[in-house]
């Protein structure tokens, strides 16, 4: 979150953590590590038991019982809830680049591009250095070419869009979130079916591992690489072209 407050203040946003700890122990704390975002001391939890985020798998005499499930609010100018981002596990846990990419169409760090005949695309990832536990977003950004499209994947008796993230026990590709497609009246045979054109922007979460669960997947260099494939059929007001996949790649630092 520390490293991400200017980009929150970019955006208009103020950035604050609350915390179970004592003020003493958060000044401690933000004057080793450098943190200058407001820390809250919440001693007795009672912000976090009213948000529902107490961590209510501790027994009540347990030293860290008060403690809050790890996650983020978005809050407006008149106190509601926007959303939030929480994980149950306190190892597991949304960035804070996350919750812009997701939350206010930052562009996240770029990781690569293509151009086909039928489309150009850019693909980012909201964080390139990480930990075991983070969740970070992944992002593709495509722009058909004049008068193309392709199919959403609603669409019935077509090729749809796809999303393929290659497996690893390093991490979880989480399910991609595409926008609402546009429908389409095709004359010729008098159908109308869902699908993109123009741009659209594709945003879904990977799960970092643990540290010894991605740590084999590390190279000498302290990185390691998510693959993936984007596979699409495009068409435009005449002709429906031959499937085609375009690689992606996201290489990743591993924080010590």
């Amino acid at each position: 979150m520390a490293q991400q407050t200017e980009n929150f203040k970019a955006k208009g946003l103020k950035v604050a953590a609350v915390s179970y700890d004592s003020g003493a122990v958060l000044r401690q704390f933000a004057e080793r590590v450098g943190i200058s975002l407001p820390l809250l001391s919440d001693t007795d939890s009672t912000a976090i038991r009213a948000f529902g985020i107490l961590n209510d798998t501790l027994p009540a005499d347990h030293r860290r019982y008060g403690i809050p499930f790890p996650g983020y609010f978005v809050v407006d100018e008149n106190g509601v809830v926007q959303s939030k981002h929480f994980e149950e596990n306190y190892q597991e846990r949304f960035t804070a680049a996350n919750i812009l990419v997701r939350e206010f169409d930052d562009a996240g760090e770029m990781q690569g591009e293509a151009e086909t005949p039928h489309l150009r695309m850019s693909w980012s990832a909201s964080n390139s250095e990480v930990l075991g536990g983070h969740r970070v977003a992944l992002v593709l950004n495509v722009e058909m070419k004049p008068k193309m499209h392709v199919y959403a994947p609603t669409v019935d008796g077509y090729l749809p869009v796809e999303w393929e993230i290659v497996p690893s026990n390093g991490w979880q590709g989480l399910p991609p979130d595409f926008p609402e497609s546009e429908l389409l009246h095709l004359p010729a045979i008098d159908e109308i079916v869902p699908v993109y054109e123009g741009r659209f922007r594709v945003v879904r979460d990977l799960k970092i591992g643990s540290r010894n669960q991605i740590q084999p997947l590390v190279t000498e260099d302290g990185t390691f690489t998510v693959e993936g494939t984007f596979h699409y059929q495009a068409c435009d007001d005449k002709v429906c072209y031959l499937p085609q996949d375009i690689p992606l790649k996201w290489a990743f630092d591993l924080k010590r």
